[in-house]
């Protein structure tokens, strides 16, 4: 049976915003190109452009041979949880999306992978020009493609290899493709920082590896090769001014799609500044509601307990914090947890700034079960084989069938996703609990589950997160009770 690799991406250039999407058929057995598929959508959301560009990519290969097997690889972790059925499609636009990729092929015939984002910049690269070509009132030309060229260079490189002897290098060096490739961006400037998305975020707008082979990459040698020689040929274009592409301003241009074609001639920014064609972040000024009488004696306080109002000290807390907010004076939008102690403490801030408070399920605390109402050392010695279960995996669920921190990172993931695409280039304020604040900043941090055992978050306090149009997060850490004193 013949195997193709489908790479595919998607971009919004706002979110929503301008998008578009790319993708690429590759034959899995040669490296070579076998189609490129790109479009302009109009105005979309990321995740729906990358679900666009899943089924364009699948019709392609479909049309090749519709008896293959393939394998998807993309780095929206969203897609491919989804697609592979782990996670719930609960937004409307996606659904039909998701069902029409779902018909192209039989369900056996098909993967799903997840890969870092600096392992599918040849869709990445396609939903760019895709999107540059819809900013000039155009549609991508099939014609502009480089799927051909990228065919040639996989032949000439594996005759080069098949001439050449073999490397001495050890397992895993890049090919001299690769070298050659990474040279010549290097000598061209146009080391673009590529996107990212998905369950972890990393630190805004730095510079990734453009390696094409060695650890970490599923392609074969004359995928990588085929890569590279096309990496170059495009760093060889940015130079000359050769491509045709409306230069960025910034280092990335585009939110969930960046390439040498919005690449500038300064080079990536790295660091804390976003680039002026990312416009402002969505920021979430995240704050962990006001005390309840669980609070100062470390029960165990979920959305499965008791669900306590504040106490006095609570309704303190909310009125202190509600000042320096009003003061701050940056607040746009309110949205709460479900839960009494939370739309308390929302509903002070909300009467000072004069706001509504939306409710969102998604920010509500983990259910702890039977722990509820518990201290920890209640549940030692109640259940000592469940909390040690509890202590060494994220995916053990508190006794009583409560909710896991692992089920827990997936619905405030897709409750982060959801709110970034309505609130982008807004400040929010979410009024939440300790494990969903926590989660919030592991996931933009890239920190493992472990490390929600090792952040300590006031009743009251306030943190932020704020996520770029690129899909890159940034931390501000305040932990901030200053309020309060």
């Amino acid at each position: 049976m013949r195997e193709f690799i489908v790479e595919a991406d998607g971009g919004s250039r706002g979110n929503p915003g301008p998008a578009g999407y790319g993708s690429v058929v590759i034959d899995a057995a040669t490296g070579e190109t076998l189609v490129e598929r790109a479009e302009y959508i109009g105005i979309a959301t990321n995740n729906v452009a990358e679900y666009r560009g899943l089924v364009a990519g699948l019709r392609a290969a479909h049309e090749l041979d519709p008896t293959a097997s393939v394998r998807v690889r993309m780095d929206s972790k969203l897609v491919v949880e989804q697609m592979s059925g782990r996670w719930k499609i609960k937004h409307p636009d996606m659904k039909p999306l998701a069902a029409e990729a779902a018909r192209i092929f039989p369900p056996a015939q098909v993967t799903y992978e997840w890969i870092p984002r600096e392992q599918n910049k040849h869709a990445d690269r396609l939903a760019n020009e895709a999107m540059d070509a819809g900013k000039r009132g155009e549609q991508w030309s099939a014609s502009a493609s480089t799927a051909e060229l990228d065919a040639r260079a996989a032949r000439s490189a594996r005759s080069a290899r098949s001439a050449a002897p073999e490397p001495s290098g050890p397992p895993g060096d890049a090919t001299a493709g690769a070298a050659k490739a990474r040279a010549a961006l290097a000598a061209s400037g146009s080391g673009a920082p590529l996107k990212g998305r998905g369950e972890l975020r990393d630190q805004p707008h730095t510079a990734r590896s453009l390696t094409t082979s060695g650890p970490g990459s599923s392609l074969s040698p004359g995928a990588a090769a085929a890569k590279a020689e096309a990496d170059a040929r495009a760093a060889r274009n940015v130079a000359a001014g050769a491509t045709g592409a409306t230069p960025a301003t910034g280092a990335t241009g585009a939110a969930g799609a960046t390439g040498v074609g919005s690449t500038p001639a300064t080079g990536p920014t790295v660091g804390w500044g976003a680039p002026p064609d990312l416009g402002a972040p969505a920021t979430f000024v995240l704050l962990r509601h006001g005390e309840t009488l669980l609070t100062p004696q470390k029960r165990f306080s979920g959305s499965g307990g008791s669900d306590p109002a504040l106490s006095d000290v609570g309704r303190e807390q909310a009125e202190r914090v509600a000042a320096a907010l009003a003061a701050r004076g940056t607040i746009q939008a309110i949205v709460a947890s479900p839960l009494t102690r939370t739309r308390e403490t929302a509903g002070a801030v909300a009467a000072r700034l004069g706001l509504d408070v939306l409710i969102e399920d998604g920010l509500r605390e983990t259910d702890f079960g039977a722990w509820e109402g518990l201290t920890f050392a209640e549940v030692r010695e109640r259940y000592p084989d469940d909390l040690n279960a509890w202590l060494a995996s994220p995916k053990a669920e508190p006794t009583g069938g409560g909710e896991s921190f692992a089920a827990t990172a997936r619905r405030i993931a897709a409750t982060r996703d959801k709110l970034v695409a309505a609130y982008a280039g807004r400040t929010v304020l979410l009024v939440s609990h300790v494990t969903p604040i926590k989660t919030f900043v592991r996931l933009a941090l890239g920190a493992p589950p472990e490390s929600l055992f090792r952040m300590e978050l006031s009743a009251a306090s306030l943190s932020a997160v704020a996520y770029y149009a690129d899909g890159n997060a940034s931390v501000r850490l305040f932990n901030d009770t200053s309020h309060l004193r």
